[in-house]
């Protein structure tokens, strides 16, 4: 079955970088825009980066851009999202989503000084 796997959270100061992964399995990746999204405390989860097939990211949140980065591995079908200079407003459950119907269980990103 369709299934996606998130891995790479944690707990860092901010500035700090962490870089997510979301594993794959059950439905040909490469076909497929995957995308990261993240719900932080008490608000709607919001669409943080999408990626299509051919590794371009063609939507990136305005609070992330030039800190975020979301690439792909067709070849481990795996997405990724690096994230430099994180922020406490970045604080989140991180998850990844292919069509914005499956998704994983999430990974939690946690900012703090």
């Amino acid at each position: 079955q369709v299934q996606l796997v998130e891995s790479g959270g944690g707990s860092v100061h901010p500035g700090g970088s962490l870089r997510l992964s979301c594993a794959a399995s059950g439905f040909p990746f490469s076909r497929y825009v995957m995308s990261w999204f993240r719900r932080a405390p008490g608000r709607e989860r919001v669409l943080v980066a999408n990626v299509i097939p051919s590794n371009v990211t063609t939507y990136l949140l305005d609070s992330v851009k030039g800190r975020f980065t979301g690439f792909r591995n067709n070849d481990k079908d795996t997405l990724y999202l690096q994230m430099n200079d994180l922020r406490p407003e970045d604080t989140a459950v991180y998850y990844c989503s292919r069509d914005s119907t499956t998704w994983g269980q999430g990974t939690q990103v946690t900012v703090s000084s």
